[in-house]
């Protein structure tokens, strides 16, 4: 039983969150899960982190998530790291050994060919994985080499490859990358351009900002997929998506 179920349910929501683990330990995980679990679909192990923990603390923590039908990968960097060195077939070996159950493919850092990256897609997901593509660079100056029509462009590509869900590039600090200027404000246009002209149930805008979800939330509606969300803000943004806080109350 939920407190005050005596006001109005609210619809179950299509919406999908990633949220960034930034080093959880394994009872800090189950602990959360119990408040949150129902809150949020994908854990990203942010950057090059699981390459830091204990292994079997790792698989521990994927259990846990599974558990709550919640899918695990690890962030781009380790994907590009393991491409870099031609070592992608081990790669893959290691995080189903982890007990991963989706992978990101990205090349944010470092440059992969198209018809590479459309083969890396299609051999993630001949592997039975649940299969993720970020376009955008973590410089903002290649990023900004990428104009909105390119960027529409490389999301239908991947999603003719086969990608489950496109990331749209923000960042940890969502400023002055993507579809955030430099003081992490939405820009209105790229953001309607893209939305017009893809389906939103392929793309995860990262916004890891109060303001960024809020826009987001208002323009495109309350089932907007939303990725890079700390573990202290699941409830915060649930809340946001249902009209349970000021910012959109009555608006969604």
């Amino acid at each position: 039983m939920r407190a005050f179920e005596f006001l109005d349910k609210f619809d179950t929501l299509d919406a999908k969150t990633m949220v960034i683990d930034k080093g959880l330990g394994v009872t800090h995980v189950a602990d959360m899960l119990k408040v949150n679990g129902d809150y949020f679909n994908f854990i990203k192990y942010g950057w090059g982190t699981s390459i830091l923990c204990n292994d079997q603390i790792v698989k521990e923590k994927n259990e846990i998530y599974a558990s709550y039908d919640i899918k695990s990968y690890t962030g781009g960097t380790l994907f590009e790291l393991a491409n870099k060195q031609n070592k992608i077939e081990e790669y893959f070996d290691e995080i189903d050994r982890l007990g991963f159950t989706a992978i990101e493919i990205s090349d944010g850092s470092t440059v992969i060919p198209e018809e590479d990256r459309d083969e890396l897609i299609k051999e993630a997901k001949n592997l039975g994985y649940y299969t993720l593509s970020e376009i955008g660079k973590k410089n903002p100056e290649k990023d900004h080499e990428y104009s909105i029509d390119k960027r529409i462009e490389l999301i239908e590509k991947d999603i003719n490859s086969g990608s489950d869900m496109v990331i749209i590039e923000g960042r940890e600090s969502g400023k002055n990358i993507g579809i955030y200027d430099e003081k992490g404000n939405v820009k209105s246009d790229d953001l309607n351009k893209i939305s017009a002209n893809i389906d939103q149930s392929k793309i995860m805008w990262e916004a890891p900002n109060k303001n960024q979800q809020i826009e987001l939330i208002l323009s495109i509606g309350n089932d907007v997929n939303i990725g890079n969300v700390s573990p202290e803000e699941i409830i915060s943004l649930e809340t946001l998506r249902r009209g349970l806080r000021g910012d959109t109350l009555g608006k969604v």
